[in-house]
């Protein structure tokens, strides 16, 4: 489950970098970068529960 927060945050933040420098829809790539942060705070508290 760990695994699969990280590559989604990845595959986010990602789409935010393309959409920053590709795009000029910038409400929205902001949202992926919210989503991406969002992700990876979930795994870390997931992790520190177990």
């Amino acid at each position: 489950m760990r695994s699969l927060l990280y590559v989604i945050a990845v595959i986010l933040v990602i789409g935010w970098l393309l959409g920053v420098f590709v795009y000029s829809a910038t409400g929205l790539i902001h949202i992926l970068l919210v989503l991406a942060v969002i992700s990876v705070l979930l795994s870390l508290i997931g992790r520190g529960a177990q």
